[in-house]
């Protein structure tokens, strides 16, 4: 097992870095813990998409000129983009200590990857996600109807004039910023030095979301979660919402991987600690 020393204040502070996570644990079946983090995040996720899809199809109603709306009415990208970054701060605040307040498929398989959370978790997460997804985005229509078929159901699709690779190129950079920015809020290397880290992890994390909504949803509409996507794809249903759907599947898995890589093998050097196990190994 790594060892570090930091030296930071008056001391130096001893860290080990936490062992992986099994791939497969059959405990996990056996405990409560693990069917409340599942529904921790499927409650979560409707939450998410049911405030989120609100706030856009409020803000499309108010800017439509064509019935009466003011073109500068409503809360604007800005609102919108506040909306999302706002919520995932809320949420993952609540819901860290549960589940690891994932709340998104590209976070579970970022962090899947870097061998935080075991297989079933991982895929129990992403399905309790689409479906949390699929019926907030379902509430949401129950209550405003018209508003929801009229003004697109806040579904994700690519903007005219940008090409495939341009959507995929913005989904998957906006998705590593997102998971790099989980992975250093939630380093335990950091969280054992300063221990004021834990209690502020939300707030970059939805500081991330937040600015990368700004930035691509002129693009995509900012997808960077499968899930927030694929829910209002199935409850709009229209084949618009299907266009081009792989990309905000695809997009974010990339970067999710990508970001993982980045944090565990260059900035944790966790590839350099391996080559130095195995010349170790090999020496004895």
């Amino acid at each position: 097992m790594a060892k570090d020393i930091e030296v930071g204040g008056f001391a130096a502070k001893d860290y080990h870095d936490p062992p992986p996570t099994p791939l497969i644990d059959p405990e996990e079946f056996g405990k409560w813990s693990f069917y409340r983090a599942i529904i921790a995040e499927f409650i979560a996720t409707l939450l998410f998409l049911y405030i989120t899809v609100l706030t856009v199809i409020g803000y499309k109603s108010q800017s439509d000129t064509l019935k009466g709306g003011d073109q500068c009415g409503g809360v604007g990208i800005l609102g919108i983009a506040w909306a999302f970054g706002g919520m995932i701060f809320v949420l993952v605040y609540c819901t860290a200590g549960i589940s690891g307040g994932h709340i998104n498929p590209a976070v579970t398989f970022g962090l899947f990857l870097a061998r935080k959370v075991s297989l079933p978790r991982a895929v129990m997460y992403i399905v309790a996600q689409s479906l949390g997804a699929i019926c907030g985005c379902a509430l949401v229509k129950s209550f405003q109807s018209a508003l929801y078929t009229n003004y697109g159901g806040g579904a994700n699709g690519l903007a005219d004039g940008y090409s495939k690779g341009t959507g995929l190129a913005a989904e998957i950079i906006g998705t590593f910023v997102l998971v790099y920015t989980v992975f250093s809020a939630t380093d335990p290397k950091r969280n054992a030095r300063d221990s004021h880290v834990p209690v502020l992890a939300p707030l970059p994390i939805g500081f991330a979301v937040f600015m990368v909504h700004l930035a691509t949803i002129p693009i995509t509409g900012t997808g960077i979660n499968p899930a927030r996507s694929l829910g209002a794809a199935v409850i709009y249903n229209n084949e618009k919402a299907w266009d081009d759907h792989w990309i905000f599947w695809v997009g974010p898995f990339i970067g999710a991987a990508i970001a993982a890589m980045y944090h565990q093998y260059i900035l944790r050097a966790g590839a350099v600690k391996a080559l130095g196990s195995f010349r170790s190994s090999s020496n004895i």
